[in-house]
């Protein structure tokens, strides 16, 4: 009876070491083991890479479109609010949904009078934003500000535990343009 005993621990001390040394599998289960982390850190990289590409197209678009009150343009053209958010919506219609691009314009005689502040936005009770926005146009010499503000979407991590949620499942981004009008 233990010879027939050794003859099968024997048996299974063999299996074992075989399934020790057996390599076959091993490029597999590490893979197994490292992918959920590498696809989660592809993602973080890709996300964090979109919101600072759609960020820089936002400042961009603020800039350009300061250019217009700057020379003098919006303002001999007698340029409306809702024509100047028209005119800016071919600078971001590839990343931002244009109904939702949100328009400041503040002018002063002085730096003291603006704000380059991110506004703090208010809900109507269907969630809709209901702040009146200021349009200004400025003439020679004021100080101008020009905002561009968004609502951006977070997807889960991991920018959204990283930037502050407005509650609805977004981010406020927003391009921001200071400048003094020039004569025209």
């Amino acid at each position: 009876m233990f010879r027939n005993l050794a003859i099968f621990f024997r048996h299974r001390a063999r299996e074992v070491c075989r399934f020790r040394t057996a390599r076959e599998g091993a490029t597999a289960v590490e893979f197994a083991l490292i992918a959920p982390a590498f696809i989660a850190c592809m993602l973080a990289i890709i996300q964090t890479t979109l919101f600072l590409f759609a960020q820089q197209v936002l400042q961009t678009a603020a800039v350009e479109a300061g250019r217009l009150f700057m020379t003098g343009q919006n303002q001999n053209g007698g340029v409306t609010q809702g024509q100047f958010s028209t005119n800016v919506c071919p600078l971001v219609q590839a990343l931002f949904n244009c109904n939702n691009l949100m328009v400041n314009v503040q002018a002063a005689l002085d730096s003291s009078g603006v704000s380059t502040a991110a506004p703090t936005l208010t809900y109507n009770a269907d969630g809709t934003v209901s702040n009146t926005w200021s349009y200004t146009p400025g003439t020679p010499g004021q100080i101008m500000v020009v905002q561009l503000i968004y609502q951006w979407p977070l997807f889960g991590m991991p920018l959204g535990s990283v930037l502050p949620s407005l509650g609805n499942g977004t981010t406020e981004m927003m391009g921001v343009t200071a400048f003094r009008v020039e004569p025209y």
